[in-house]
């Protein structure tokens, strides 16, 4: 199975405290400085809707949201071209893009520091039923793949993988991590 169009979300640990109205300048402010790899091309305002899509960055290549799907504000890694290479470098691109977008979160004085991620959870997705159905056979296919990328990626630490079987949703897979992970070391290792 070639995986494509892979999401990864990861979770805020104070959503309680975050007003995504903040984000629309800073998302704006994003396509002005092209500070991502990807054509970004507009900012789009969803947070009227209840467990929604929040605020989205939309681009050519991937859009990035901080959502609220499922009830859990977070920020969304939308891959939607598609990539080349083995599936472990097709997991690995969204979810150094979505790190690195936290990271810049996190950092952004206009934020003020409000916005913190959960460094022990993250969910991915695959944005795409005909390629990845949501069903039990594709969780034991894929199942050993993300065992082995987890593994290299986490480098020792233990953690969980839980498939999220509700046949309504996208495929997806939520991996625990038993302690916090550094971004900069997960960088690191995505990058080489």
């Amino acid at each position: 199975m070639e995986l494509q169009h892979v999401n990864v979300k990861l979770y805020l640990e104070n959503s309680r405290h975050v007003d995504l109205e903040a984000l629309i300048p800073v998302f704006h402010n994003w396509i002005q400085d092209q500070i991502c790899e990807e054509l970004l091309i507009d900012v789009a305002d969803y947070r009227h809707v209840h467990a929604g899509p929040g605020v989205v960055l939309i681009g050519h290549e991937a859009d990035y949201s901080v959502d609220n799907t499922d009830s859990r504000l977070g920020i969304r890694y939308n891959r939607k071209a598609i990539l080349v290479g083995s599936n472990q470098s097709r997991l690995k691109q969204p979810l150094r893009a979505a790190l690195v977008a936290c990271q810049r979160l996190e950092s952004d004085p206009s934020l003020e520091g409000k916005i913190r991620f959960d460094r022990r959870e993250i969910e991915l997705f695959i944005n795409d039923r005909l390629i990845a159905p949501n069903l039990e056979d594709t969780y034991t296919v894929l199942k050993p793949a993300l065992e082995v990328f987890f593994q290299e990626l986490f480098e020792g630490n233990g953690f969980s993988l839980r498939h999220n079987s509700n046949p309504r949703s996208l495929f997806s897979v939520a991996v625990k991590s038993t302690k916090p992970l550094d971004p900069e070391s997960l960088l690191k290792k995505l990058s080489s």
